[in-house]
């Protein structure tokens, strides 16, 4: 189904706005004091909660186009991706600010000696150049093999952005939701890893 770059445009423009409603319903909750009896596990685990959404929407987007035959579904994945970050961000500043009031030697020890947040800043870190490099003059700049490998770093950092969540609920023994996104993120993996082998095979065989 081919859509017009006007149709692009208006679906890009209510997806962004779409995006921002957890946002705006944190600050709204923040402002009405409805952050509940532990104000900074509410804002920690909702946006660790939604950086994890736009990772593995982002993530499926691919695999979506090609069963669907949508190739526009592409327009969209890279604000999905930077929404991701845009939530990453303010689950580690909710951490840095108000778990360490921007103490950095803290936070650091913080770092080391606790393995899910360990886990959780590698995935950050990681973010990061995926992040600045997603403009089209960046693209343009590294060239498109050295973007594309670069940017598979994804693969390896939204498997962190898991590992970080199931070691969070395990202490609490709740992993229904670490399980649900482990099993998504495995079939999203899976499903280009079967691609990859195909192609290689299909190539391998007309050589």
């Amino acid at each position: 189904m081919a859509l017009s770059q006007k149709q692009i445009s208006g679906i890009k423009a209510v997806i962004f706005l779409l995006a921002l409603l957890p946002f705006f319903r944190l600050v709204a909750c923040a402002f009405l004091d409805q952050l509940g009896a532990n104000p900074v596990e509410f804002i920690t685990r909702n946006t660790g909660d939604w950086t994890l959404y736009f990772l593995c929407i982002a993530l499926a987007v691919t695999p979506v186009r090609r069963l669907l035959n949508v190739p526009w579904l592409l327009k969209l994945r890279r604000m999905l991706g930077l929404y991701g970050f845009f939530y990453a961000s303010l689950h580690f500043f909710t951490f840095l600010w108000f778990d360490h009031f921007f103490d950095v030697q803290e936070m650091w020890k913080d770092v080391i000696k606790r393995p899910f947040i360990t886990v959780g800043f590698i995935a950050f870190v990681g973010l990061l150049p995926l992040a600045l490099t997603s403009t089209n003059g960046m693209i343009k700049r590294l060239g498109g093999k050295r973007w594309q490998l670069l940017h598979k770093l994804v693969y390896v950092i939204v498997p962190l952005g898991v590992l970080h969540y199931y070691w969070m609920k395990s202490g609490k023994h709740d992993l229904t939701q670490p399980l649900m996104f482990a099993a998504l993120v495995a079939t999203l993996l899976l499903v280009r890893v079967w691609w990859h082998w195909s192609a290689t095979a299909r190539n391998q065989a007309s050589a």
